[in-house]
């Protein structure tokens, strides 16, 4: 039995401490989390620094607005994640700057956006496929989604920012801030560095069960 309550805090919480710390400006990106008759998300054009949790926006599994206020204008790409993949409890997007950073730059490849250069990349995010650009709130790009949503662990909109899920709201923001950091190192150095090797990765994956 998911805790209403609960989630609602974690959502505010894990809003305040990305916004915080730069993941997120304005009023830009949202925050879902699963419920047993529905879902949790953040209202539209909401900050995530100054989250309130009782306006955190509740949805029916039906898609029915219940209570809080107006949902996010994502809820379709959201709801893709959830619907496609059970074991999914909470997603995050933002529009963290070297992520965006890289899409204006040019991005590694369609398939993944960033090379795997470091260990910890290849274990919390793995590969993060690049979506074209859409209109914010497009549903061709929760179709896209809904096609990815049980072989990734999330997704970059481009010139948007990413769109990551995980087992819970907080694990999700973990790997997104994973990704962001990423892509700054991947950005400030000069040459490239070279990605990890066919031997290491696959150290990785017997040591932690990761893929790439």
């Amino acid at each position: 039995m998911r805790d209403e309550h609960a989630l609602r805090d974690e959502i505010c919480s894990v809003g305040h401490s990305l916004y915080a710390r730069g993941y997120t400006v304005g009023s830009a990106g949202n925050i879902s989390a699963r419920l047993d008759d529905g879902w949790l998300i953040t209202p539209t054009d909401a900050c995530l620094g100054r989250l309130d949790p009782a306006h955190i926006a509740k949805v029916s599994l039906s898609g029915e607005w219940v209570s809080g206020h107006k949902p996010s204008k994502t809820l379709a790409l959201h709801r893709q994640v959830y619907d496609r993949n059970p074991s999914v409890g909470g997603v995050v997007h933002t529009h963290s700057t070297a992520l965006v950073a890289l899409t204006l730059a040019g991005v590694w490849s369609s398939a993944s956006i960033l090379p795997p250069i470091t260990p910890y990349q290849v274990m919390k995010v793995g590969q993060i496929p690049l979506l074209s650009y859409q209109r914010p709130g497009s549903s061709a790009v929760a179709e896209q989604v809904a096609q990815l949503a049980n072989s990734v662990r999330g997704v970059m909109l481009e010139r948007l920012g990413p769109v990551i899920w995980e087992s819970s709201v907080s694990k999700a923001s973990f790997a997104l801030e994973e990704l962001e950091e990423t892509a700054k190192l991947w950005l400030m150095t000069q040459p490239r560095p070279a990605p990890l090797g066919p031997a290491a990765l696959a150290e990785l994956a017997e040591a932690f069960g990761c893929r790439w």
